[in-house]
């Protein structure tokens, strides 16, 4: 095969990110030490993206929890995304990469993982959307914080106008709103364009993280 065309992997990869819809954001659940248990409910439930976002967490230590993520989304077919580091990225094989605007560059980045890992971008402005919706690379984006989160403090929530202009765009490649996103206002996202959402609080602090997540899902794919 040319190593100008896609591999069979990275096509699949492709394929499922298209049909993705839930994207779901998670520490290691220390304090609950409950991690696989809590993996296996919330993908059997419908979540198609996982990542492990845990702050100051070293390398081995960080590989160690996404062992347990790799296992976990092999089991329910399910995408890894790794925050920031490529090279954990690579070392775990995850699916996806997800950069924030501070992050690598996605060419570097790619020097790194090779072309048979998604890179997904954050954007937080109409100008980073469209820019990221364009370079090359870019498998999908998230727009955001469409809401105040504590998971981003301090930085401005743009609000659902953020969303319709991206809707607007009709950009080719997948993306995801994301920040302050749960079920009492899920209907404002969709109704401002959005088919695809990246989930915190809302699943990881429910009292039933599984149907919060089966719910999501049969709202989102319904």
């Amino acid at each position: 095969m040319s190593r100008h065309l896609p591999s069979e992997r990275a096509v699949s990869l492709r394929a499922r990110l298209d049909r993705a819809r839930l994207y779901l954001c998670t520490d290691a659940r220390t304090r609950q030490g409950d991690l696989p248990d809590f993996l296996d409910a919330v993908l059997a439930g419908g979540v198609d993206i996982v990542q492990l976002r845990q702050k100051d967490l070293e390398a081995r230590q960080e590989m160690e929890y996404l062992e347990i993520f790799r296992a976990a989304c092999d089991r329910h077919g399910a995408l890894l995304a790794v925050n920031d580091r490529a090279d954990v990225a690579h070392a775990v094989r995850a699916d996806v990469l997800h950069l924030g605007q501070n992050d690598l560059p996605v060419a570097a980045a790619r020097e790194i993982v090779g072309g048979d890992m998604l890179i997904g971008r954050s954007t937080h402005s109409d100008e980073q959307a469209s820019a990221a919706a364009a370079e090359p690379g870019v498998d999908y984006f998230c727009a955001g914080p469409v809401w105040p989160t504590p998971t981003k403090p301090g930085r401005p929530a743009p609000g659902p106008k953020l969303l319709e202009y991206v809707a607007a765009q009709r950009v080719a490649r997948p993306w995801f709103a994301i920040g302050g996103i749960d079920l009492g206002n899920l209907g404002e996202v969709t109704a401002a364009g959005a088919a695809r959402v990246v989930v915190v609080r809302a699943i990881t602090e429910a009292d039933d993280p599984g149907a919060a997540a089966a719910e999501f899902a049969r709202r989102l794919k319904g």
